[in-house]
């Protein structure tokens, strides 16, 4: 009970977050798609480096990103294959955004600091990369198909900056260069910034109760997606780890699961905002998930969360 109501009380700045966002879009209009630029080629890619600057690497530990980014493609190809014969419009082409990743950077590193405390949160930060790196590639260009051939995909994608960040990241850190002390203030007011324009984007692309509804199909095949596939594959993978690979151990199958249980990505809004496709069914869907994650989460941390599968 006690983590419980700790988890409520950390996730409420979140909510009051999404708010404020709707109030700057509803009176100061205030342009969600215009801090989407800034978020997608600024911010994202200047956190995604400082968090492969801070981290130990090893081989074990650089496969953790490698292996999330493909349990994102493997989640997010399936549900596209169902998407195209449901839904039946261009609204499929976000599914792959809406279930292969997750909030984890503005919504899971508050909740990863309560449950893991710092040296947990950089396990887990380094498994969120490999989300970010799959929104910002894979996630990006099968969003963008919806609009847009496969050669302009590849070009916007190619654009994008957060793999680069990543791997001149890993480059830097293995050959035992930091971030000097003069910029760190300047990394970690980036990564509040992250969480607070992040959370706004999703208040400001929702401005009508019709744009919250949007198509109940999207959002049931997106939860689904969000709230069972994922979680199912990742208790999967920590059984056969605990059982029989032997690879990792409780607090990386710890930082996997919480993970798979973090709401539909604010970066989604972000992405669909900038590619002019259905922004609004993408922020509906979203907010809901994320009003349904404030019960999802510390239900399922009390349930599995203290004894792992070890």
């Amino acid at each position: 009970m006690t983590t419980t109501l700790s988890l409520f009380t950390q996730l409420l700045p979140l909510y009051i977050t999404i708010a404020l966002g709707w109030v700057a879009g509803r009176y100061l209009n205030a342009s969600g798609g215009h801090i989407a630029g800034i978020m997608l080629y600024i911010i994202t890619p200047s956190v995604i480096f400082a968090g492969v600057m801070y981290a130990p690497l090893s081989p074990s530990v650089i496969l953790l990103p490698v292996m999330v980014f493909g349990f994102c493609t493997l989640i997010a190809l399936s549900h596209l294959y169902v998407a195209r014969r449901w839904l039946r419009d261009s609204t499929a082409s976000l599914i792959p955004l809406s279930v292969g990743t997750g909030n984890s950077g503005y919504f899971g590193i508050p909740v990863a600091l309560l449950l893991f405390g710092t040296e947990g949160l950089s396990i887990y930060i380094l498994c969120m990369l490999g989300t970010t790196l799959f929104e910002t590639s894979v996630g990006f260009y099968l969003a963008a198909r919806g609009r847009f051939g496969i050669r302009d995909c590849m070009i916007k994608v190619a654009r994008l900056p957060s793999l680069y960040a990543f791997l001149l990241g890993v480059m830097l850190n293995l050959n035992d260069i930091g971030i000097a002390d003069a910029l760190q203030p300047l990394f970690d007011n980036l990564r509040g910034a992250y969480s607070i324009l992040g959370m706004m984007i999703i208040g400001m692309s929702i401005l009508s109760f019709r744009g919250l509804v949007g198509s109940g199909r999207f959002t049931l095949l997106a939860f689904a997606g969000k709230f069972i596939s994922w979680p199912v594959l990742a208790l999967t993978f920590a059984w056969m780890d605990a059982h029989w690979l032997g690879i990792y151990d409780l607090a990386v199958h710890q930082a996997l699961f919480l993970l798979s249980i973090t709401p539909v990505a604010a970066n989604t809004v972000v992405i669909a905002s900038i590619l002019k496709t259905h922004p609004q069914q993408a922020a509906g869907t979203t907010l809901l998930s994320t009003l349904f994650a404030l019960a999802f989460i510390p239900v399922m941390v009390t349930w599995w969360m203290p004894q792992g599968l070890g």
